[in-house]
């Protein structure tokens, strides 16, 4: 058989008897780690790893698999890179391994390419303005289930990235990768300080901000054009402070009378899909 068309070689399957054992150390007593981590993450489920495989930014250090679900892994070991180990463990090994009941039966031990962000956003920015596409701005968000929201709903309607101000959380915390199904790592994020700054910027490079208020006199449905535009998204209850709302172009999305805000990722999607797709009269 010719060598170029040979299949990839599979990564070892190691069996892990002892949730003592060494080798696993990185995927032991996972809710704490997400508190002390540094560099190296955890992600859960088959969906997300082949976000971490398709990344070019983040790479796969091992992985962890329940015994009964590495059988219909196959497909997705192939993808692997053949250093990348594969440990298997019993139920009850696994669970006490991580210190939890883990109901996807997959764990991936991850760290970041290194060298590779700065390059990926500045491109990734550049390519979004000349597309006349979309990014998201999250300023302060402290939840993690609306962070990963965020990045899914980034991903889904094509945003060419996601830029953190210095108060937001962390992408890569194990909860938001979970909600994000894994678009954390295919979606291109930076962090860059100030939210203010951030809007001064983008707005520098040819980006119209955005920022959702209830007050503002244009409505999202009478965006029919389409430019290059920087949705800027604030903390629920906090909201965006006067100085970035100073810089940005306020908008609101209408709804029925009593209520005059939404989460703050369906806000994003409901924003994004409009832009990505806008109204023609």
């Amino acid at each position: 058989m010719d060598e170029a068309r040979q299949a990839p070689e599979r990564p070892s399957v190691i069996d892990i008897l002892d949730p003592a054992d060494p080798r696993i150390a990185g995927f032991r007593d996972v809710r704490e780690r997400d508190l002390t981590r540094s560099g190296q993450f955890i992600a859960e489920g088959a969906v997300v790893l082949d976000q971490i495989v398709a990344s070019d930014r983040f790479r796969p250090v091992s992985l962890l698999v329940l015994r009964e679900r590495l059988e219909g892994l196959g497909s997705r070991l192939s993808r692997l890179p053949a250093d990348v180990p594969v440990y298997r463990a019993e139920r009850d090994v696994f669970d006490r391994i991580a210190g939890f009941p883990v109901h996807r039966g997959v764990m991936a031990l991850a760290e970041p390419v290194p060298a590779a962000g700065n390059s990926a956003i500045e491109a990734a920015l550049r390519a979004t303005l000349d597309r006349r596409g979309s990014v998201v701005v999250a300023c302060g968000l402290s939840n993690h289930d609306n962070m990963g929201a965020i990045f899914r709903n980034a991903a889904a309607f094509g945003a060419g990235a996601v830029i953190l101000d210095e108060r937001a959380c962390d992408p890569l915390y194990r909860k938001a990768i979970r909600v994000s199904v894994g678009t954390v790592f295919t979606v291109p994020f930076v962090r860059w300080g100030g939210a203010s700054a951030i809007a001064e910027r983008l707005s520098s490079m040819g980006y119209e901000c955005l920022a959702l208020t209830p007050n503002a006199a244009d409505a999202l449905r009478d965006i029919r054009d389409t430019r290059a535009r920087a949705l800027f998204l604030g903390a629920e209850g906090d909201g965006l402070d006067d100085a970035v709302m100073a810089r940005c172009r306020p908008v609101r999305i209408e709804m029925a009378p009593g209520l005059d805000s939404l989460n703050v990722a369906t806000s994003a999607a409901l924003v994004l899909h409009h832009l990505a797709f806008p109204a023609r009269s």
